[in-house]
């Protein structure tokens, strides 16, 4: 049996993480019997180097060995891919056709993300698993086949099984062995390792000089999360490579080829402040004439309260809280008649109908929030001399929203 660090170098594995280190042990030890595996950990951690390993070290390896990319293929189609069809089974099926499982039989199948994989075609799978039979699409024919299957996923399995996204007997089938590669966030003294290895890979691609990080750059590094992995480091890697003349890397000019983390997640607002906080002026404008017209029919109500009673010490006392939420003052103050001016009515007025006398009285000025906007579009287009960005930025608005009220005001 080859040693770590041999097959370390053969397949071009770097690190000396203690938890890579296990994961390859294991691949290593399961490799030469015919247990299915499941491999699991984060995108970009390399899930895809364990098949191919135990692949090579079995009793299988001058067989076929087949990747398909579950999430990559159609649900209409998967079945066809995976088992095979026959000749006019579907619209399209010119032809019959094999499929990936008898095509590969004698070899290993690794079914990179299976959590994709649609519920009818994990039935399939679990028949495969349980005593190497399956049906191609349009046969009634039962056919045998001999494969290993290495499986692998970045989803949570028990949360998907949870969700009845996954059944619970394919899991247990397929991670007979489970290996776990970690992220590379935990494998911090491999990071520079990694990078090391990168750029003299695209130093040797582009025929160029490898570039090099400060003490301080590989710091910054280090500390680096690196949601996307082995995978964006080796991005990282790349474009420094290319775009960079110094071959000397600082951490200033690293930082720029490291994505702030959390630029892309959604704010996090404070139910119990939300209410009111308002997120620019135009939500306050807003609050402002929604106000205004609770005070205007406050007002109506308690003057036509007086000019139905004529008595001002009556109205002042059945609507004391009324009229302290209109003029916010104390209630000494109000309760001076002097402040009370009593309106006689034309006796003749009919106050049988209370919605007939509140139509008859009109407002000057218009509370149409839609008239407000349109004001408020064509002071901040005037005083900005037309310019829509300068307007829009003034109104706490988008570009784009302002163009699209434009045309609907017919401005």
């Amino acid at each position: 049996m080859e040693s770590l660090q041999a097959i370390k170098q053969r397949f071009e594995i770097i690190g000396n993480d203690i938890h890579l280190n296990r994961a390859l042990e294991k691949a290593i030890r399961v490799a030469p019997t015919d247990i299915s595996v499941l491999v699991t950990g984060e995108s970009g951690v390399g899930k895809e180097s364990i098949p191919k390993i135990i692949h090579n070290l079995s009793h299988r390896k001058h067989a076929k060995y087949i990747a398909v990319n579950c999430g990559a293929i159609p649900e209409g189609t998967i079945d066809s891919e995976l088992f095979g069809h026959e000749k006019g089974s579907f619209t399209g099926a010119t032809s019959a056709r094999k499929g990936y499982f008898e095509v590969a039989d004698g070899g290993t199948i690794f079914l990179d993300e299976v959590g994709e994989l649609p519920l009818i075609t994990q039935v399939r799978l679990l028949r495969v698993l349980e005593n190497g039979e399956f049906i191609k699409v349009g046969s009634s024919q039962v056919e045998k086949t001999n494969v290993r299957i290495v499986a692998a996923t970045n989803l949570n399995m028990h949360d998907a099984i949870g969700k009845g996204k996954f059944r619970e007997d394919l899991y247990y089938r397929l991670s007979t062995i489970e290996i776990h590669l970690p992220p590379l966030r935990d494998r911090l003294a491999d990071i520079h390792l990694l990078f090391r290895k990168f750029a003299a890979d695209f130093a040797q691609k582009y025929k160029m000089p490898t570039v090099r990080l400060s003490e301080s750059a590989v710091k910054m590094l280090e500390n680096y999360g690196f949601p996307g992995n082995i995978r964006q480091l080796r991005n990282i890697a790349e474009q420094i490579s290319v775009v960079e003349e110094n071959r000397e890397i600082s951490s200033q000019k690293l930082l720029q080829y490291l994505p702030s983390k959390g630029t892309n997640l959604p704010s996090v607002i404070d139910q119990k402040n939300s209410s009111g906080n308002f997120a620019n002026e135009r939500d306050i404008m807003y609050k402002v004439l929604f106000d205004m017209r609770n005070d205007i029919n406050d007002l109506k109500k308690l003057t036509l309260d007086l000019m139905k009673s004529g008595d001002s010490h009556k109205v002042q006392e059945e609507n004391k809280n009324l009229i302290k939420k209109i003029y916010k003052e104390d209630s000494s103050e109000i309760e001076n008649e002097n402040n009370v001016e009593v309106v006689r009515i034309n006796e003749k007025f009919n106050f049988d109908d209370d919605f007939e006398f509140t139509e008859t009285i009109d407002d000057d000025e218009s509370l149409s929030i839609q008239s407000k906007e349109i004001e408020l579009i064509k002071k901040s287009l005037e005083k900005n001399q037309g310019k829509r960005k300068l307007a829009a930025k003034e109104l706490g608005i988008s570009e784009r929203t302002l163009y699209r009220k434009i045309k609907q005001y017919d401005l």
